[in-house]
């Protein structure tokens, strides 16, 4: 998949970059809020690496039931081994004419006696060439020269439900649609219609030719742009929340972040999802997403000017019956299996939630600590799983320690996972209350979970757990002003910021001129900006 070079790197909290064009009750920051924590701005999209966030999938066995219970995988399963022992084709490897009724009717997708459908014909035909493409039936010429099918050799572990098997088959035949819904998207009509009759789409004009090419890469693009944002926006989506309606994703690769949308960007999102509609429906045939198109009906109620296509998003407000309308897509496990693969293939950094949670808690924070694409709640959750609370905080504290680059963010990950653990870790906590790394964050952790008989701590290690504290938060925040702004008006400066200061840079913690340099830069209150810059170049200076 191609790198999305979308405009949109998603809404900060408390805005909805694209609201007025939304055909629905979905906010925007609410799918893609999670992405402003990058601070990367949209020059910086282009150039930087893309950062995919971890997902959660089933295990394999649930995954590969999933696809075999994909109707056209499971047709051409059935199919193959209807081919057994060995079936007559034609010479391109087609099912004979006589053959094609009783195939639709071996499917389901005509009655079992009378007349059978076209449709239904055709359909079967189409589950038999992904057979034949996937190597579920393979291909031969006997001795007579007549022309023969056979089952391959994964059928049987296919039909049996080996995981391996079925995802390699399953995914190579989602590639494969993925293909074809590009290359019908990107044909003009009357290519199209010379391509089904056998013909080469702009065979006697070179121009026909690259302007189909340039259609063909411009669609896989856009596929390629959307699926990537389905996947981060199910990422971040809360359970039961992964549907995004068709303007949502429109708007995502349309609106540039923090702009309202102009009657152009207006009439490019509905162009955008025009262009998606037919080939997520196609995706869909394949189980990668569900799937609700567009209803067609739009296109009669909406007169636009003569010669032009309707709009399909405007201004007002749509309930959520109207706005399901204009497109709604989900994407499946499936589908994030699928993504991720592809996302692997092409050299992309696609994590899963819990990689990290799978050594020992010292491995847990330095993973955490280290990875730009990481949801720490998440892992932090799955290491504490199953684990006995007292051990596991006291294996989390030992890690926490370290005057390193990380270790005030190792500290702050594990008073979270303390968190999690709950009054269960009581006991280990309070064998670290005189630690001096520890001992400032474990009295404050106690006294939140309602102690009363937590000793108030020395003067020395409540200033330098001000101070890492706030390190981990500047670490953690990647610079972000605004919330670094709310941390430091809550600091516990007195009436005299230069006695406060002047105890705060004699703090001997690693961070202590980087933290009173933040202070400086950005409290708003000029008397206190002016003592915390000074008190960092005497910091500076001690060093």
């Amino acid at each position: 998949m191609a790198g999305r070079r979308r405009k949109n790197a998603g809404a900060s909290p408390g805005e909805s970059a694209a609201e007025p064009v939304l055909p629905a009750d979905l906010e925007l920051q609410d799918l893609y809020g999670a992405f402003a924590a990058h601070g990367l701005d949209d020059e910086d999209l282009d150039d930087a690496a893309v950062l995919v966030p971890p997902v959660k999938l089933p295990a394999e066995e649930e995954l590969a039931a999933l696809a075999k219970a994909v109707p056209m995988f499971g047709y051409a399963l059935a199919l193959a081994r209807w081919a057994a022992p060995h079936r007559v084709v034609d010479e391109f490897g087609d099912l004979v004419e006589e053959d094609r009724a009783p195939a639709a009717q071996l499917l389901g997708l005509a009655p079992a006696e009378g007349e059978v459908p076209e449709e239904a014909e055709v359909e079967a035909m189409r589950a038999w060439s992904l057979a034949c493409d996937l190597d579920l039936v393979e291909i031969g010429t006997t001795a007579a020269g007549e022309h023969v099918a056979v089952p391959g050799p994964d059928l049987e572990p296919a039909e049996e439900g080996d995981p391996e098997t079925v995802l390699e088959l399953w995914l190579t035949a989602a590639g494969i649609v993925r293909e074809l819904a590009v290359e019908a998207d990107s044909l003009p009509e009357e290519e199209a219609a010379r391509a089904a009759e056998g013909g080469e789409a702009g065979e006697e004009d070179e121009d026909a030719l690259s302007e189909v090419e340039e259609a063909r890469d411009a669609a896989a693009e856009l596929l390629d742009e959307a699926l990537q944002v389905l996947y981060e926006t199910t990422a971040f989506a809360d359970p039961g929340n992964e549907t995004v309606p068709l303007g949502v994703l429109a708007a995502l690769l349309v609106v540039p972040e923090g702009e309202e949308p102009s009657e152009e960007l207006l009439g490019d999102i509905t162009d955008v999802m025009v262009a998606l509609d037919p080939m997520l429906g196609d995706l869909a045939e394949l189980g990668l997403l569900e799937y609700r198109p567009i209803d067609p009906e739009l296109f009669d109620e909406e007169e636009g000017p003569e010669g032009e296509e309707p709009a399909l998003v405007g201004e007002a407000p749509l309930d959520e019956e109207e706005s399901a309308r204009f497109g709604l897509v989900r994407l499946t496990p499936l589908g994030q299996y699928g993504i991720r693969q592809w996302l692997l293939e092409d050299g992309y950094d696609a994590p899963l939630v819990g990689e990290l949670a799978q050594g020992d808690a010292a491995e847990l924070l330095r993973g955490v600590c280290e990875a730009a694409n990481v949801l720490p709640d998440e892992e932090l959750r799955v290491w504490i799983t199953g684990r006995e609370p007292v051990a596991a905080a006291r294996e989390l504290l030992a890690a926490a320690r370290g005057d390193d680059a990380y270790a005030p963010m190792r500290r702050m990950l594990g008073v979270s996972a303390l968190n999690m653990l709950g009054t269960a870790a009581e006991p280990a906590v309070r064998d670290v209350l005189d630690d001096p790394e520890l001992g400032g964050a474990a009295r404050a952790w106690l006294t939140s979970k309602g102690a009363t008989d937590v000793p108030v701590p020395e003067r020395t290690m409540a200033l330098w757990t001000v101070v890492d504290t706030f390190a981990a938060q500047l670490l953690d925040s990647g610079g972000d002003a605004e919330l670094l702004r709310e941390l430091i008006a809550d600091l516990p400066v007195t009436g005299n910021p230069a006695s406060y200061f002047g105890e705060l840079w004699r703090v001997d913690h690693p961070y202590t001129a980087d933290v009173l340099e933040a202070v400086g830069e950005l409290h708003l209150d000029r008397a206190v900006a002016k003592e915390a810059r000074k008190a960092a170049f005497k910091a500076r200076s001690k060093g």
